[in-house]
């Protein structure tokens, strides 16, 4: 339901606009429609259509579209900091586990006395007036999904299992009301702490036993496999479990024959005067190539014109001769694992040169030349991605726009440690500084922990 006196407010000009405005209709900025789920329910304080703290529409019990999306939210209170933590340090996880966006404080007299506010959730918004559902349950989901995404789903499960474990929230994947399907992505409602004894992985293999009865033919079989592995705890760590399921997909990886469609632009942006970005293949490139011979690398220069597009160039030329091998590996011969070894060596390695470079030149200080770095390289059925600095990936499907990696700045780094919420982390001054770049010093000083901030891998077809 939709209150006709809600508006929805420009983040630039603060425009009052109707809410099926895509644009504003003073200044034509998009207008951002941030529909919030909320943790609780928000029936005891408002109902379908009324504004919550003036801000928030109510479209249900659980969801809110924020109508000031350009102001900052509220943030949490720091006593509140133990029941906010797993999501903040489960940010480079945010494919699949929705972020905090803010709360809203109630009055006196309503516990609990804030709710809390998660940004894109699992939801489906259809319709210029939209109509806002929930994503799919992944139990539902599952039945007619293809032999490829059913055992991506279980991949995606067994990828957050340990990180979730840690942060004492892992039964949220054994939840089917929380565990929902976006697309080809593993999507979390929210998470809920573990009972006094979490569950272990014989828990998830009863979980997924339940799921083989309705497997497709082609995976049936090897899904009944690992759940009996998995319940006689013979397969009783996340790693191993990875480790099946990549093969496992490897094996069925094989039947598809994809082709990588690459296109390079670069360009110098309307304050420099000289292009400090390189990428490979060079910019202006339009290929198609099979996935055992493509990569693609961006690099954005730090150090101005006296040493950015030198720094860029050099890691694009030093990344691009150290990975030929991993290029040359037929489908059968990866081992992800050793893959992401190797990838990270050639980064080590383009940045001591960069480094030595410095030093050869005596540059200090600002004076030092640097570069981000962001790159794909495709083996089999997975696409691996590696960076450094603020250069981005992101994965394009017809369900949205997904950002792949946390940049190394000063804000994300205050999230990941459980510090701050992002939307708060931002605002601090020097928010954006690199915590980290190549060449600014020895590779022994570059932090890749957690790994899946610098090197990690994706399943790009199923």
């Amino acid at each position: 339901m939709e209150n006709d006196a809600a508006t929805l407010h420009c983040p630039i000009c603060q425009a009052e606009n109707p809410l099926t405005n895509k644009f504003c209709q003073q200044c034509s900025t998009p207008l951002p429609q941030r529909y919030l789920w909320v943790v609780g329910d928000v029936s005891g304080v408002g109902s379908p259509g009324d504004l919550l703290a003036d801000r928030y529409l109510i479209i249900n019990p659980s969801v809110v579209l924020d109508t000031h999306p350009g102001l900052p939210p509220q943030v949490p209170d720091l006593d509140n900091i133990q029941a906010i933590r797993p999501y903040l340090r489960l940010i480079p996880y945010r494919l699949n586990v929705p972020q905090i966006y803010g709360v809203v404080h109630l009055p006196p007299g309503y516990s609990p006395n804030e709710l809390l506010l998660l940004e894109k959730p699992p939801l489906v918004v259809d319709g210029a007036e939209p109509n806002i559902s929930l994503c799919s349950k992944f139990t539902d989901a599952w039945q007619n999904a293809t032999s490829m995404r059913q055992l991506n789903w279980l991949w995606q499960i067994a990828q957050l299992w340990q990180p979730l474990k840690s942060e004492g929230v892992v039964s949220s994947l054994l939840d089917t009301d929380l565990l929902r399907v976006e697309g080809s992505l593993i999507k979390l409602l929210e998470l809920r702490f573990d009972p006094t004894q979490p569950p272990e992985l014989v828990q998830l293999g009863e979980f997924w036993q339940q799921l083989g009865k309705t497997a497709k033919p082609a995976i049936a079989e090897f899904v009944e496999q690992i759940s009996n592995l998995l319940i006689a705890g013979e397969i009783n760590t996340p790693e191993l479990l990875i480790t099946v399921l990549d093969q496992g997909l490897r094996d069925l990886g094989q039947t598809q024959n994809p082709s990588i469609h690459i296109i390079t632009k670069t360009d110098t942006g309307p304050r420099r005067e000289r292009n400090e970005d390189a990428c490979y293949p060079s910019s202006g490139t339009i290929v198609n190539k099979p996935p055992h011979t493509a990569l693609a690398i961006v690099c954005d220069g730090i150090g101005g014109h006296e040493g950015g597009n030198v720094a860029s160039n050099l890691a694009i030329d030093t990344i691009q001769q150290q990975v030929q091998e991993l290029t040359r590996l037929p489908a059968d011969h990866v081992d992800p694992a050793l893959v992401l070894v190797d990838l990270e060596k050639a980064v080590a390695i383009a940045n001591d040169k960069i480094s030595q470079r410095n030093d050869s030149e005596h540059r200090q200080g600002r004076k030092r030349m640097g570069t981000t770095l962001v790159m794909a390289l495709p083996l089999g059925h997975e696409m691996y991605i590696t960076h450094v600095g603020d250069s981005r990936a992101y994965w394009i499907t017809p369900q949205g726009c997904y950002q792949v990696t946390l940049d190394d700045d000063v804000a994300s780094r205050e999230v990941r440690l459980g510090y701050a919420i992002y939307r708060e982390a931002v605002q601090q001054s020097g928010a954006g500084s690199l915590v980290q770049a190549l060449g600014m010093s020895p590779s022994s000083s570059l932090h890749p922990q957690p790994k899946d901030l610098f090197a990690t891998k994706i399943q790009y077809f199923c």
